[in-house]
């Protein structure tokens, strides 16, 4: 049998971020810095994110952050632009909801963002296809 040389498999590296809930100072964006929102997640540590600025971009997940913090569509980041490539740029900060509302609440976002709402593209009709409904038909017609 092989001889255990780790500290533990899977499941203690599973177990390494227990410090997420507790509160972290807020962090406003920077010259060469810009929020964003997430649109689609790409796979391979990338995602496609608008930011405010208007333009969208493809933006990278930086390796501190894989598989460690997990973004999903809709949610609220700060991106480090690069200065050779304009439609490309880093992952630096994941915005918890909360740091989300107090970030529109200071204005740092625009009032037409919305957030933790997911991206929704064209459900805006008021969920008319929610539900099926059937006519009533007698059993014995059938």
């Amino acid at each position: 049998m092989p001889k255990n040389k780790g500290k533990g498999g899977k499941n203690r590296k599973r177990g390494k971020n227990e410090a997420d809930d507790e509160k972290r100072e807020l962090v406003f964006k920077e010259d060469g810095q810009e929020y964003a929102q997430v649109l689609r997640m790409l796979g391979n540590g990338r995602c496609e994110a608008t930011c405010i600025d208007g333009t969208k971009r493809l933006c990278h997940i930086r390796g501190k952050m894989h598989k460690k913090v997990w973004i999903a569509a809709g949610d609220i980041i700060l991106v480090g632009l690069r200065d050779y490539q304009d439609d490309k740029a880093d992952v630096i900060l994941k915005y918890m909801p909360d740091e989300a509302r107090l970030l529109k609440a200071y204005g740092e976002l625009p009032d037409s963002t919305r957030l933790n709402e997911g991206i929704l593209d064209d459900e805006e009709d008021g969920g008319a296809d929610d539900y099926i409904e059937f006519e009533d038909e007698d059993i014995d017609k059938i």
